[in-house]
């Protein structure tokens, strides 16, 4: 009987141990949990970017107002018709 609470108490310190310096000790979960946090964050930010290029899209699916408005912005296009005229801010 007398060897029995060293050897639960050794059983005690052995588990402490392996919680504390083993593969999933606590600092190592907490840093997973950081990981973890940042990449929620990331996935929250190309999950907006992702709704707003399938807004884009189905713009563009739907309406010749969006496809025009992107000639004119990204490729400089004008009607046959118009005048371009730039204006620029003197600094």
């Amino acid at each position: 009987m007398r060897w029995v609470t060293p050897v639960l108490a050794a059983l005690l310190l052995l588990v402490q141990a392996d919680l504390w310096l083993g593969k999933g000790n606590l600092p190592y979960v907490m840093s997973l949990r950081k990981q973890l946090a940042a990449q929620e964050a990331a996935n929250a930010q190309a999950r907006e970017r992702n709704l707003q290029v399938a807004a884009e899209v189905s713009d563009l699916k739907e309406g010749l107002e969006m496809v025009e408005e992107k000639a004119r912005h990204d490729l400089g296009m004008v009607r046959p018709d118009e005048i371009l005229v730039q204006v620029s801010a003197q600094r």
